[in-house]
């Protein structure tokens, strides 16, 4: 089997690399560095069945010409902004980094006839819906934010796409993921304000933002084991952890793991962190629980794990 892993220099996307040539796949990995690193790739360049592709995945036209000639039975396309107050800032970066790499990437697959596609889609497709269980089912969903934005239009032309190509595709919707390579984020964030001043620490919003965390290892179990053999149509599953984590926790493991006592905090006030930023949501997580796959650590345990790994490299 070849796999393209678009984002292949990412968090998510390089560890999903080393797994899949652990299986013995044969691994193009395309990426422009925006968000992955240089590092990741130098990892894998020794081994035979690995090839990177350095490249701007949003240009369609140049990303198809230069895998024109690549044999690839599927595409797993994990490429997108995931610096969500980044893309706050300039809807620009949501619509090229998260919408147009995907449009690439289907016209590839039209083009080429490839017909297996994974997608990294995300919860933050559902927006702010209160009090509401978030089911695979669920419609008139209304994004808030500019990055939920582009990964729902990207769910809807992979849609179109997938009926009027004969795709075989899987959409994974998953909240927070951290872990070992983590490079941005709140825990992040909390580290360095505490390098800066190891006696008070800001905390945006009042701290009981809660969300679940996932840790990357076990997305990375369930992502291969689901698209070993992806059927016929488009299937879409939620996947995360039934635990969550609010904001001050993360504060309370930060600190304790990285041995800073006696810090104060101090919250900026309201219910959110930023703008587009959803303070608490419930997946639903019976469909990915029925055929057989549930994270092995809780939401406080990834939080946990990360920051020792932090701490540790």
């Amino acid at each position: 089997m070849k796999a393209l892993v678009t984002g292949g220099a990412g968090f998510i996307g390089s560890h999903l690399v080393e797994r899949l040539l652990k299986e013995d796949y044969e691994v193009i990995a395309a990426d422009n560095f925006t968000l992955g690193t240089q590092e990741r790739v130098d990892k894998f360049l020794n081994n035979p069945k690995y090839k990177f592709y350095k490249t701007d995945i949003d240009k369609v036209e140049e990303f198809c010409e230069l895998l024109k000639d690549e044999e690839i039975d599927i595409v797993y396309h994990l490429a997108a902004n995931s610096d969500i107050q980044k893309g706050g800032k300039n809807p620009k970066v949501d619509f090229e980094d998260t919408f147009l790499t995907t449009l690439s990437v289907l016209e590839l697959m039209r083009r080429k006839n490839i017909k297996n596609l994974f997608f990294s889609s995300t919860s933050a497709i559902y927006g702010d819906e209160k009090g509401i269980l978030m089911t695979e089912d669920l419609g008139g969903l209304k994004p808030i934010s500019y990055y939920g934005g582009a990964k729902f239009a990207s769910e809807s032309f992979i849609s179109s796409y997938t009926h009027m190509n004969n795709f075989n595709t899987l959409i994974f919707r998953f909240p927070n993921v951290i872990g070992p390579n983590l490079t941005h984020g709140v825990i992040f964030d909390f580290k360095k304000k505490l390098e800066n001043n190891p006696n008070e620490l800001e905390i945006l919003g009042d701290g009981t933002q809660t969300k679940p965390y996932v840790y990357v290892l076990d997305l990375i179990d369930a992502i291969f084991m689901m698209t070993k053999d992806i059927p016929s149509g488009i299937e879409v599953y939620n996947i995360g952890v039934e635990s969550s984590t609010n904001v001050t926790t993360i504060a309370n493991i930060v600190c304790e793991e990285l041995g800073y006592t006696d810090v104060k905090y101090n919250y900026t006030g309201g219910n959110i962190g930023w703008k587009g930023d959803v303070p608490k949501f419930q997946f639903d997580l019976t469909k990915i629980h029925n055929i057989g796959w549930k994270a092995s650590y809780s939401s406080d345990d990834a939080v946990r794990e990360t920051v020792k790994y932090i701490k540790n490299n």
